[in-house]
């Protein structure tokens, strides 16, 4: 007797195991790994699942169920996907349904919906509230449960559904539905039999008493891009309605007619590129000998990191080496920290690889992210489109048949770290992985090199290349440094500008010059108190303080979006001097106007740019000069190129260096470098203007001379002495609970098991900076891990004690958080 088939399937949920299926005799032959199929999960509940492996062997413990769909043809995930989806679950202390849920756009992981429906029972005597429920399904023939509690206003609507559902006048289902749909248009075209001159030309004689239908002939045949193709030419019936002056009527009645053909076409979301393309740049003599260096370390070295100063023109190089890599037959991907970055970079881009580059990022919308993934992906019928991807951090997932090169462009940013939800992943690090599956090479590309990257870099594990030339003998931008302590005194400051930055603001904007303000705090003020007695709204369900936004005139959440109108009066004592504190990018851009009223002022954050074409549009309008001063938080530190910014004002550098991290200084040091090569990009030297109370701090030293040796020197003996990156290795685990002493108890009992077992490189735990976030109390545990201790054995350790707490039955609402490295 011949064994049955079976499959491991992932599902896209946070399970420890993989799950097996029998395969139907109808499926066996059609059936391969990575391709979705349909199961059910549970009691009901219906998931698109990922086939993992198929094989012969039946599960022991539970009686298999059949796969009840095939949904793909052809496998959508390939065999080096899984494997890195694997290595991602194994390194950071997570799950592969978890990964499989960030790996692939939302529109392939498909989910079944529970639906509410009549039964044909009607003798039941409802009650108003069931009466209610029955009407609104009266009028549509299902609803989900969701829908129904959305419509009603009565309280406790799922015990409504609950005793309708005893007494069988409902009824439930479950439905899955693709949620990808290809986009179809319709095309128009000349009949055949109108095809050939003369019977065009006799078509148009019998219109002679019907000008609107000629007019319609006439103008589908000049919409032709050829003219020796202009009888077989297709025209969307878009296209023609905007185009051509005549009534939908008139096209309906030539298509009932014959004369023209109406046809459906699959067409693409993505926006296609249909200027000219050119050749790279010449490179200049130092980019030149970065390029072979480069190559040559390739041939010893599977990384290697580019550390060239600001506007010494890396991106040119990374140009270089992916026009190198794809005519070799190879994809490329280039890894930005910043959806922000990718409208100008894929205009360079663009102009030279044209519709070979596709953009990945969470800012298109789920079929836009399935066809650059489609895009990527390589199957019999569907050869691959895009051989250059330019994504931020989940374009490491894509399905990459042939990658022979990842650029990481701004290793150092932290925004390459996923906090959350799990795979808690660090995007740089998980690409040296992702091209050591592909027998890939991987780039770092930066100003100001991670700490960590640095030091593998000299200590030989990669290739190290130094850039220390400005493009075109462009000078380093001048740094004046003002005591914002000192100018207070002696009545120099206005606000929250000193008198040299708005002399240099007006001397800027007089040459027509353009400038930059950095200021990293979002909002208009972080907080109001109460100038009688003190007091400051903070979030109910968050211990933080209300951040003021002006615009709407709201205090908002920043950790959970809570928010309200601003308080006319204290609510303590009924004051009504109530006073902002602090300053964030809208009470710098409303000061601004008043200072300079005449000059366009645009502000860069969070609030500002929520749609992918708001910030295209600022960048765009700042890059042809219609605006004059731009504000913005750490989106305008990143390799962004104005060739007319003169000015880059950061006007608060204390809140940087004063925050209570490891890497504070570092990411200070890389922040405002940054920031301070926006300046003088082209043409002339720029000038920067740091504000700050501590004027000698070390960190504003190094800023000074552009010495980053020495912050690296500074930071290695730091942290080799407290033991931290590079020297040690960091897990953080994060505890919430609703129940502040519970938690504290489960913490501690936490820390004490892992200290018996670590000693004294187990911190904590210790609340964080903001103990309670959404209602749920925080501790943290840190632990440190030698180079030379197990890992392996500290994270199974780490598991243990995490599995064994949610199993016990009074501790089933804790979360506990994993992370891996954490930035």
């Amino acid at each position: 007797m011949a064994k049955n088939w079976y499959v491991d399937v992932i599902l896209p949920l946070p399970l420890p195991q993989f799950y097996t299926y029998s395969i139907p005799n109808s499926m066996a032959d059609r059936i391969s790994a990575g391709m979705r199929v349909i199961v059910s999960f549970g009691k009901k509940k219906l998931y698109a699942a990922l086939i993992y492996r198929i094989h012969q062997q039946a599960p022991e413990k539970y009686q298999t169920k059949e796969i009840l769909q095939l949904i793909d043809d052809e496998p959508i995930v390939n065999a080096s996907q899984l494997k890195f989806w694997e290595w991602i679950a194994n390194y950071y202390m997570c799950t592969v349904g978890e990964v499989m849920k960030a790996a692939l756009p939302s529109a392939l992981k498909m989910e079944s919906d529970t639906y509410v429906g009549k039964t044909d029972i009607e003798d039941i005597n409802p009650t108003d509230n069931e009466q209610v429920i029955l009407h609104l399904l009266s009028s549509k023939k299902k609803l989900t449960i969701q829908d129904i509690v959305s419509k009603v206003d009565f309280k406790n609507p799922m015990g409504v559904i609950k005793s309708l559902l005893n007494k069988q006048a409902l009824s439930i289902t479950e439905e899955i539905e693709n949620e990808y749909q290809p986009k179809v248009e319709q095309y128009i075209s000349l009949s055949p039999e109108f095809r050939n001159n003369d019977a065009l030309s006799q078509l148009l004689d019998s219109m002679k008493r019907a000008p609107a239908q000629q007019r319609l002939i006439l103008g589908l045949l000049s919409m032709a891009e050829n003219q020796s193709e202009m009888l077989n030419t297709r025209i969307s019936k878009k296209d023609i309605a905007e185009k051509i002056d005549v009534s939908t009527g008139v096209l309906a009645t030539l298509i009932q007619k014959g004369i023209l053909i109406q046809e459906e076409q699959t067409v693409s979301r993505l926006t296609d590129n249909t200027d000219e393309t050119y050749n790279p740049a010449t490179l200049n003599q130092a980019q030149e000998l970065a390029y072979k260096q480069i190559q040559e370390q390739f041939n010893t070295h599977n990384v290697v990191l580019l550390h060239g100063v600001t506007s010494s023109g890396k991106t040119e190089i990374y140009i270089h080496l992916i026009q190198n890599a794809i005519n070799q037959g190879k994809q490329v991907l280039y890894l930005l920290p910043e959806i922000a970055l990718t409208a100008q970079i894929i205009n360079r881009l663009r102009k030279i690889f044209g519709n070979r580059v596709g953009i990945y990022h969470s800012k298109f919308n789920d079929s836009q992210r399935v066809e650059t993934y489609n895009g990527v992906l390589a199957t019999s019928t569907n050869p691959t489109k895009f051989d250059i991807i330019l994504g931020v951090r989940s374009s490491a997932f894509l399905p990459y048949q042939n990658l022979g090169l990842i650029i990481v462009d701004e290793e150092h940013e932290n925004t390459y770290k996923q906090y959350n939800p799990a795979p808690r992943y660090n995007a740089r690090d998980a690409a040296i992985v992702l091209a050591s599956i592909h027998n890939a090479k991987v780039l770092l590309g930066t100003a100001t090199p991670a700490v960590e990257s640095y030091f593998n870099a000299r200590m030989g594990k990669y290739g190290l290349i130094e850039l220390t030339e400005r493009y075109r003998g462009i000078e380093l931008p001048e740094i004046v440094i003002v005591d914002v302590a000192d100018a207070r005194k002696r009545k120099q400051m206005k606000s929250h500008f000193s008198d040299k930055l708005l002399t240099e603001i007006e001397t800027a904007l007089n040459r027509n010059e353009q400038i930059i303000l950095f200021q990293n705090r979002r909002g208009f003020a972080p907080f109001i108190e109460c100038a009688e007695c003190g007091w400051v709204p903070h979030c109910e369900h968050c211990d933080v303080t209300l951040t003021y936004h002006k615009s709407s005139n709201q205090l908002v959440c920043h950790y959970c979006g809570y928010s309200y109108q601003q308080p006319t009066q204290c609510l303590a004592c009924g004051s009504t001097n109530m006073q902002t504190k602090g300053f964030g990018t809208e009470k710098v851009e409303d000061e601004l106007k008043i200072f300079f009223p005449d000059a366009v002022i645009e502000r860069v954050d969070l609030d500002s740019t929520r749609s992918r074409t708001a910030y295209e549009r600022i960048i765009s309008d700042f890059e042809s000069r219609k605006i004059n001063i731009l504000i913005g938080t750490q989106m305008i530190t990143k390799g962004l190129d104005f060739d007319n910014v003169s000015l880059v004002g950061i006007l608060n550098a204390d809140n940087m260096l004063n925050f209570p991290d490891f890497r504070a200084f570092e990411r200070s040091y890389q922040l405002m470098s940054q920031v301070s090569g926006r300046a003088g990009r082209k043409g002339k030297r720029g000038r920067v203007i740091i504000q700050t109370s501590q004027p000698k701090h070390p960190i504003i030293q190094q800023i000074t001379a552009t010495d980053y040796l020495e912050l690296y020197a500074s930071q290695l003996e730091e942290r080799k002495k407290f033991h931290y990156p590079p020297f040690y290795r960091l897990i953080s685990i994060s505890l919430k609970h609703k129940d502040r002493e519970l938690l504290n108890q489960v913490a501690e009992f936490m820390a004490k098991g892992l200290r018996h077992n670590m000693g004294e490189n187990v911190l904590g735990p210790e609340p964080p900076l903001i103990g309670r976030v959404q209602g749920l109390y925080i501790m943290n545990i840190l632990v440190k891990i030698g180079r030379e201790q197990p890992i392996a054995r500290i994270k199974e350790l780490i598991t243990y004690y995490a599995t064994n707490l949610k199993q016990r039955k009074e501790l089933y609402a804790l979360t506990v958080s994993i992370d891996v490295d954490p930035q």
